[in-house]
């Protein structure tokens, strides 16, 4: 059969040189296939990767939410403003004014006759919902939606 090659002269025998690139070429091919085997093998990233890519999208949609519902509260607040009388409207600053004082001097009280550690328990508490102020409007902002979407749907 080599003499059949020999004759036709199409074929040409390739060069120790040619058959090393050859070679050298094949085996960058295998790497790069076992590297991407090894990619879709390799369970813990992959599952780390879909986390991150999910943990994004929650983050991205919860900002959507808290400014969909900020903006709900302000239209909903100027609503009720636009329609409450001037006189309901004055009482209600008084009444609300009376319930802050009121509010702030049991506080004060409830100060004074809690013992130690009921104080830095509660002062713990107070540093952390301020240090977590945003993602506490947000739940309390879903609460209050979902509050409402269930009275809605009973009044139905």
């Amino acid at each position: 059969m080599t003499q059949d090659k020999q004759r036709t002269g199409d074929d040409t025998t390739p060069t120790p040189e040619q058959m090393r690139e050859q070679v050298e070429a094949t085996r960058e091919e295998l790497g790069e296939t076992v590297e991407a085997l090894a990619a879709k093998a390799d369970v813990k990233t992959r599952a780390q990767e879909k986390t991150t890519a999910v943990r994004q999208q929650v983050t991205e949609q919860a900002g959507h939410l808290r400014t969909q519902l900020r903006d709900k509260a302000t239209h909903a607040a100027h609503a009720v403003q636009d329609r409450t009388p001037e006189p309901v409207r004055t009482k209600a600053a008084a009444a609300t004014g009376q319930v802050r004082d009121t509010a702030a001097h049991a506080a004060e009280l409830a100060r004074e006759k809690a013992p130690e550690p009921v104080r830095e328990k509660a002062d713990q508490g107070r540093r952390l919902a301020r240090a977590n102020r945003t993602p506490l409007i947000a739940a309390g902002g879903a609460l209050l939606a979902l509050l409402l979407v269930r009275r809605v749907r009973r009044q139905r």
